[in-house]
This record gives C-alpha cells, sequence and structure tokens, in this order.
C-alpha cells in the first residue's frame, strides 16, 4: 500500500475551520432577523409552539447570538451549545416531515428536516472541537508576558 497525502496541509486547515466557521454561522445570523416578523411568529403558532409571540423572538436572539459567537470564535463552544439548544426545538416542531398532510409539502419538509440535522452535526462538531486556531478564543488565550521590572506588556 502507498501512502496518500492530502491536497490541504495541516497549516492550511486553520483556514478551512475558519472558513467553514464563518459560512455555517452566516446561516443563524440572516435568519435570526426573520423571528422578528409577524409572518414567522404566525407560522409558529400555527406549527404549535406555545406562546410564539414571546418564543420566536427568543429563538432568533439565541440563533443571533450562537452565529455571532461561532463567527468569531469568542466563546464558541458555548455559542455551538446555543445552536444546538435552538436546533433541536426548532427541527422537531416546524419540519415535521412524518407528519405532512400535504404531498407535494413532504418533500419540502424533509429536506428543510435533513438541512437541520446537518447544522445540528456541525454546531455540536464546533461544541466539541471549538474555533481553532483562527478566532477569539485562541487569540485570548495566548499568555501575556510582563515585563515586571518596567511594569509594561512585552509583545
Amino acid at each position: 500500500m502507498s501512502s496518500t497525502t492530502t491536497a490541504i496541509g495541516s497549516g492550511d486547515l486553520r483556514y478551512v475551520a475558519l472558513m467553514a466557521r464563518q459560512l455555517f454561522s452566516v446561516i443563524f445570523i440572516i435568519a435570526s432577523a426573520g423571528h422578528f416578523t409577524d409572518a414567522t411568529i404566525a407560522s409558529a403558532a400555527g406549527h404549535g409552539v406555545p406562546m410564539a409571540g414571546v418564543l420566536v423572538p427568543v429563538s432568533g436572539l439565541i440563533a443571533l447570538a450562537g452565529g455571532l459567537s461561532v463567527l468569531f470564535g469568542y466563546q464558541a463552544k458555548a455559542g455551538a451549545w446555543l445552536l444546538v439548544l435552538f436546533l433541536v426545538p426548532v427541527t422537531l416542531v416546524m419540519h415535521p416531515f412524518w407528519a405532512v398532510g400535504d404531498p407535494a409539502m413532504f418533500p419540502v419538509q424533509l429536506a428543510l428536516f435533513s438541512r437541520n440535522v446537518l447544522m445540528l452535526g456541525a454546531a455540536l462538531l464546533v461544541a466539541r472541537a471549538g474555533a481553532g486556531s483562527l478566532s477569539l478564543d485562541a487569540l485570548l488565550a495566548e499568555p501575556v508576558r510582563l515585563d515586571c521590572e518596567a511594569a509594561t506588556v512585552v509583545s
């Protein structure tokens, strides 16, 4: 057997992780704005969401906070758990493909459910692995050296 190498070097993976994190988070940041509209609140109420006028905007705030956290890589693990907290109930309540009566809507709801499950997997990956080396988490984790005699920060 011959050994194979990947086209992406290990140093390049940090850029891939950054781009993936940015693309993933933008979905939640953009979609969060819709959680403050009457149409989205009415749709959620139609799906049986109790107190939709309160819970839908709160879910929008959760999605926005989680998305921004993952985007900037600041407290990214906590932000990813916010996205998990958002995705599980939204996926089960808003996209129940198994209960769709209209045959034309079945593939739509199945696709939306599947999309959310995929995003749930990505959120769990960030929740476990963190944001990577190109993040605010990594930047803030670097120790700051102090020159005690001069009482200045050495860079």
